[in-house]
Parts: C-alpha cells; structure tokens; sequence
C-alpha cells in the first residue's frame, strides 16, 4: 500500500470508526444515570438501544440506492456531521423538552444517521485500498472500533466519576469534538473512485446466492451476539452483580471492548495465516459458553471474565463475515456492503431488546442467557456455508 496516497485515508477511516463506537457505546454508559434521572423502565432504555440501531438500519437500505450516487466524500462529510449534532443535541434537548425520553430519541436519531452512513462508507472504501490482505486489513479497521470503544468507556466513567452525574451532559458535548474532526479530515483525503456499475456484482446476483442469503442471517447474529452483551454489560454489572456504577463500566464493557481490540489488532497484523472461517466456528462456540458463564456463575468476578470472553468471541465475527463475504463477490461494491451492515444492524437492535424485554419480565441473567441463541445460529450457519464457499470456488477456478 502507498503510504504517500492512502495513509490519511487510512487515519480518517480510523478515526470515522472510533466516532462509530462512540454513537453506539455512549448511550449505555448513560443508562443508569437516565434511570435515575428521568424514570425509565429498561424497556425503555432497550428501545434506545433498538433505535438506535433501527435508524443506522434505515439509512443502511437508504445508503444501497444514494451512496455513489452523492459520493462517497459527500457522504462522509455528511455523515460525521450528522453524528456531531446529534451528540450536541443529546447535550440539551433531555434537559429542555417537557418529556426528556423525547429528547433522547431525537438525539439518538440524528447521531444514529451519522453512524448509518460511517458503517456504510467506511469499510469499501478500506476495501478499495491496495493490500494484499484484505480480512486482515478489515480487522484492523475493526479493531478501532474496539479501542474507540474502550477510550469512550474510560474517559466517560472518570469524567462521570470526578464531575459527578449531575454534569453528564458535558459529556456528548465534549465529544461531539471527535466527529467535527473527521469531518475535516474527510474533507482532504485522497479516496480511489468507485468501481462503475456495469462493473459491480448485480443486487439481483447477490440476492439469488445462497453464500449471500446465509451471509446476511449471520451479520444479524454477529451484530446481536456482539451488542446483546456490549449494550447491557455495564448495568448487569451495577444492578445484577452488586458493583459500583465506576467498576461496572471498567469492569464490564470495557473489559468486553479490551478483548475485542486485542484480538482485532492481532488478526489484522498476524492473522493471515489463519482461515477466517475456522475462526470464526471457534468464535460461535466460545460466544455460547461466554453467554452462560456470565448469566449463571453467580461468583461476580468469573461472571466479568464470562463478559470479557464475549468480548474475544465476538471480535472477529463481524469484520470476518464482511471478508468472507466481500471475497465471495469481490465486486460487491457500496451496496453489498450496505445491505450486509443493514443485516448486522437488524441484529445490533433486535438483541438488546430482547434482553430488556425478559429483564423485565424476569431478571438481567435470564435476559443475558437467552442471547445464546445468536451465537448458536451462526454455529449452525457457518458449518452449513463452508461447503458452499467451497464449491462457489471451485467453480470460479473452473471459469
């Protein structure tokens, strides 16, 4: 890869994925302080979380038909800004509107329309880039993601903890800083044009493959295995663990995004060697058991290892099945990608929220417990595609 050309557009694409991880892991950090603030069930809080993944679906679908058609520099500017306002509006409009569950939706909105647009953008253009690895260099682009997540958790709970709950909403306003920068940066980076689309693979090809349809209920099980645990980690902590609010943020998701990071970083600088799909069985089976420990050891500190397990197990899944697939139809371009982060994105809200609705109903654990079936899913998913893959090709060797 050229350093000279592509090197800011690697940074700005790092940088567009931590922005990602802070629309998506803000939120939750705030769950107990909106709780207590402004009353709300966990249903409620569980709707946040499925909003917010619902909107990033929308535009998603929206992204398959606009995308190349505003262009992808546009589009990145536009979607970095969208997060910026909304990260300000959920600053202010809890705190000024009559219903603050108003505001929250609102705001989540606006900042989930910039994280829709990051996730659609962000991996084809890496994708675009020259490499010889590409899963590996997919990971890597993934594990910022992973540590953004992890800068987000540290500096909001020590920023929660010295200021006090009563100024959480410096944070957002703090960080809407992040996504103003991309912004700019996105504005000056080269970028590799997009492939014409005579040249692209057909959506009607892709939605006739069996390899793609198998590929799309897998990113479902990805994104709902990954934030099933992510979104609800910190309160299980808290509530259902018995520990403070500070050690139930360092503790829980923060462990859970450490061990994503670590095992992101060290397939996208080591793991090439490594098929994807081997990895990715191992990943299903090690996520079931995570789900289990965490739910049912009753000892705190072997349910917070079952936490960081999640976090190792679920690392790979999703940039794994964007590269599997990506080398399935290399020529998928924006809208493959869009439609695959627009099945993960069903996942993402559809997991939490179904935990929220059984917290309810009975506890966190049984709600936590009843998220194996995502990885169960894709277990049997890839176990079913990998003699698929195969003959796909072979045929492509043949032809």
């Amino acid at each position: 890869m050229s350093n000279i050309n592509y090197k800011s557009t690697l940074h700005a694409c790092y940088l567009g994925y931590i922005t990602q991880a802070l629309i998506v892991n803000l939120p939750p950090l705030l769950f107990v302080v909106f709780r207590e603030k402004f009353g709300l069930s966990y249903t409620m809080l569980g709707s946040i979380v499925m909003l917010i993944f619902v909107t990033q679906l929308i535009v998603d679908a929206l992204a398959v038909e606009y995308v190349d058609k505003i262009g992808h520099r546009t589009s990145a500017v536009m979607a970095h800004a969208f997060a910026a306002v909304g990260m300000i509006a959920l600053a202010f409009l809890p705190r000024v509107l009559p219903y603050p569950f108003i505001g929250l939706i609102i705001s989540s909105i606006l900042f989930s329309i910039g994280g829709g647009l990051i996730e659609v953008l962000v991996s084809p253009i890496v994708e675009s880039l020259p490499s010889e690895a590409k899963a590996s260099s997919m990971s890597l682009l993934h594990s910022f993601y992973s540590w953004g997540q992890v800068l987000v958790i540290i500096l909001s709970t020590l920023a929660l903890l010295f200021l006090g709950q009563e100024l959480w909403f410096f944070l957002p306003l703090v960080w809407s800083l992040l996504p103003l920068y991309t912004l700019f940066k996105f504005t000056r980076v080269p970028l590799i044009p997009p492939e014409e689309e005579s040249k692209r693979t057909p959506l009607k090809t892709l939605f006739r493959s069996r390899i793609f349809l198998i590929a799309l209920l897998l990113m479902i099980c990805s994104g709902a295995s990954e934030q099933s645990m992510a979104q609800w980690a910190s309160l299980f902590a808290e509530k259902g663990l018995g520990i403070s609010k500070t050690l139930g943020d360092l503790l829980g998701p923060c462990l859970f995004a450490v061990m994503m990071g670590i095992v992101r970083t060290w397939y996208g600088m080591k793991g090439q060697k490594v098929h994807i799909h081997k990895i990715l069985v191992i990943s299903s089976v090690l996520c079931m058991a995570s789900f289990v420990i965490t739910a049912i050891v009753p000892i705190p500190a072997i349910s917070l290892l079952g936490c960081a397990l999640c976090g190792l197990s679920v690392s790979l899944m999703w940039p794994g099945m964007l590269s599997l697939t990506a080398a399935s139809y290399p020529s998928g371009g924006v809208a493959m990608f869009a439609i695959l982060a627009l099945a993960g994105d069903l996942g993402c809200s559809v997991g939490p929220q179904l935990i929220g609705i059984i917290a309810d109903s009975s506890s966190l654990n049984w709600g936590l417990l009843t998220a194996i079936i995502f990885p169960t899913i894709m277990l049997v998913g890839l176990v079913a595609l990998k003699p698929i893959i195969g003959f796909a090709g072979k045929q492509r060797a043949r032809s």
